[in-house]
């Protein structure tokens, strides 16, 4: 590891953070003599992000537990047009409403991992609508054009890639770089901000944006990117068999939440909790230490330091509660996913799909053949089975050992 003057690099790079830097000396120089403001953005697509945007947010609590100011810069205006990184199809156009609402959503998470407040540290969130509805479109012809070449705009992989599947890419989209390079701008200009932070998926970004900054206004800006973060089993993270990760809980139960960190490859243990918890790094090299049946205890810990900071201390604790009575105690426990079957009954394939179990009820069939799916005990095997409830009453439902729901007339 290389070694750091400042607080923050020192500990970005202890815990894995670090992917590229612009300029590793200068930004060390800079953060360990002044306060610096830095951002990361977020599009608003949806009410929750997901666990492949925790690490994001985590970079900028490491900003403010290190002594600097974090911003986060909400994509009211991007997410208009949609960031074409990593797509090979447009996304779907938001009305405005959709968006406020997303934002709202989405702001509850910062909230539990950031202190916000008018403090030379606190965070502060900012909507990009506020400056990119007011550009004027010959206004950023004249402006900002002239800084970006087509040339140079075309080896981008999100426009490359897109062009090589032979996938159409509207102009909307292709003046998404352009948008998110003035953001830069505006923040330095606007806010003193001097550090953008992202995914690797976003170097080029983010380069656009210091490459603004300074032929337009002489500034001495800084980049800094995370690694791809993907599982021990090459998955993306965020995902899982059943759907994305969503850090709200309107989006996904804690318990599933919770039990997504539990089920956290042996692999990966250590990783995600220098990532995604606050915990001493002596401490963390106890943990990842531990070898067969008791590395299940560091995977508890983390999924009970992670449910805590990102749903809070009670949901943590339940969640715990709702596994051991599951588990241990043969109970249905309180904050398993629960799912209403009508009066005239369920197929059993259908159940497990609406959870979220399976994906198709073709993959119900198959669990249901290899004798994964237990009601009340009793292995189920037909795919036509009929589950049916009296009033009042309940059944808990298992797909192999790690996914339980509860269900109710």
């Amino acid at each position: 590891m290389q070694e750091y003057a400042s607080d923050l690099l020192r500990l970005l790079d202890k815990r894995g953070y670090i992917h590229q830097v612009t300029d590793a000396a200068g930004l060390d120089a800079l953060t360990a003599s002044q306060v610096v403001p830095g951002y990361i953005g977020f599009d608003a697509t949806a009410p929750s992000l997901h666990v492949g945007s925790l690490v994001q947010i985590m970079m900028l609590r490491r900003l403010q537990q290190t002594g600097h100011k974090p911003i986060v810069v909400m994509g009211g205006g991007t997410t208009r047009i949609g960031d074409p990184t990593g797509r090979d199809e447009s996304r779907q156009m938001l009305t405005d409403q959709a968006i406020a609402d997303n934002i709202a959503g989405i702001r509850t998470v910062f909230e539990r991992l950031l202190t916000f407040g008018d403090g030379a540290t606190d965070a502060v969130m900012v909507d990009n609508q506020d400056w990119l509805g007011d550009l004027g479109y010959i206004e950023l012809l004249q402006d900002v054009g002239p800084h970006f070449t087509i040339n140079r705009m075309l080896s981008f992989d999100s426009v490359k890639l897109r062009l090589e599947r032979e996938q159409p890419m509207t102009f909307l989209e292709f003046n998404y770089m352009i948008l998110q390079g003035y953001d830069f701008r505006h923040l330095a200009r606007e806010m003193g901000v001097r550090l953008q932070m992202g995914g690797s998926d976003q170097w080029g970004n983010i380069v656009n944006g210091m490459e603004l900054g300074r032929r337009m206004d002489r500034a001495e800006l800084f980049g800094l990117t995370t690694p791809l973060l993907t599982t021990a089993d090459g998955r993306k993270m965020g995902k899982s068999a059943s759907g994305a990760v969503w850090l709200n809980e309107a989006q996904l139960p804690s318990y599933d939440f919770w039990q997504y960190w539990r089920n956290t490859d042996d692999r990966d243990v250590g990783r995600f909790l220098r990532l995604f918890t606050d915990l001493p790094l002596d401490e963390i090299a106890r943990l990842e230490a531990l070898e067969g049946a008791e590395i299940n205890a560091a995977k508890l810990v983390l999924a009970d330091a992670v449910t805590a900071l990102v749903r809070g201390e009670e949901a943590a604790r339940t969640a715990q509660e709702t596994a051991r009575e599951t588990f241990a105690g043969g109970g249905t426990g309180a904050d398993l996913p629960t799912l209403s079957v009508g009066p005239e009954g369920m197929r059993i394939g259908a159940v497990l799909t609406a959870l979220g179990f399976t994906a198709s009820n073709a993959e119900a069939k198959r669990k249901l053949a290899e004798g994964a799916v237990k009601l009340d005990g009793e292995t189920l095997a037909d795919p036509g089975y009929l589950v049916m409830l009296d009033s009042g009453a309940e059944a808990r439902l298992s797909l192999g050992r790690k996914k339980h729901a509860v269900l109710r007339l």
